[in-house]
């Protein structure tokens, strides 16, 4: 009997648009890159930390090139790609088999907080591995944003709107990697906290760092009623500093493409 298919919670169109504003958004000099670099970095001290060389690699998602340009110098032959590419990088839906199989490495850097089939995306990651090789996939997880999550609640009253993305938590990840058939799998969340002093900043940087709506059932749009009282509950939230802290919990998920071992009883 066939499966049934995924429930269309992104609009791929929605979606394809927001990583394309994100693209132009990044360019600028002043444009937030703090998670894109954090998901970069913590790639690298965990190839560090397991002295996995990667002799070819596949890195999906990796906007600011800190990661692929790391993998470049040390010698390993890495192929960019991204759902809304640039120039030097290769368009990818994850939602597809990969068309080039055989990597040492799959980075994938954000994205997947926003495809329809998660497991589907993991599985294609898996198959796409050499044998030996490493996945490790990072994306906002459950426990992020709730600053805005609380003032979007307020704000809509008693007629909650769908606003904030669906967020996978660790132990629904450990679960995925599991049922994708990885090898060795480890799910683990850390936090990155960020101080606002308006939400039209927070904001702006949730958009610039490709973290905009792509509901495929997205709520109504706010207008200047709404928009007066997000800013107001923003405003009841912030410190003696007028500065509201939104949180930012990274999930990570990382498993190989070996053979599976029997349980031990």
């Amino acid at each position: 009997m066939a499966s049934a298919p995924p429930p269309i919670i992104f609009a791929p169109t929605r979606r394809r648009a927001m990583r394309a504003r994100m693209r132009v958004l990044e360019r600028r000099a002043d444009a937030p890159r703090f998670l894109a670099d954090d998901m970069a970095d913590d790639v690298l001290d965990r190839l560090a930390f397991l002295r996995h060389r990667p002799k070819r690699a596949l890195v999906v998602g990796d906007t600011s090139g800190v990661l692929a340009d790391a993998l470049t110098a040390g010698g390993c032959n890495v192929v960019r790609a991204d759902p809304a590419p640039i120039a030097s990088e290769r368009p990818i839906d994850e939602e597809q088999p990969f068309p080039e199989p055989g990597f040492d490495l799959i980075a994938q850097l954000g994205s997947l907080a926003t495809v329809n089939d998660l497991p589907g995306a993991m599985l294609h990651i898996r198959r796409a591995l050499a044998p030996d090789g490493l996945a490790v996939m990072s994306l906002c997880g459950a426990g992020s944003v709730p600053a805005l999550r609380a003032i979007m609640t307020e704000t809509d009253g008693d007629r909650p709107a769908a606003r904030i993305h669906p967020q996978v938590d660790v132990r629904a990840g450990g679960d995925l990697l599991q049922r994708c058939g990885f090898a060795e799998p480890m799910s683990d969340s850390r936090m990155l906290d960020v101080r606002y002093g308006s939400l039209r900043r927070l904001v702006a940087d949730l958009r610039a760092q490709g973290l905009g709506n792509c509901l495929a059932r997205p709520g109504p749009l706010l207008g200047k009623a709404g928009l007066a009282r997000a800013e107001a509950a923003f405003a009841s939230m912030a410190d003696a500093d007028g500065r509201v802290t939104e949180r930012f919990a990274i999930l990570t998920m990382s498993g190989w493409n070996k053979a599976l071992r029997p349980p031990k009883f």
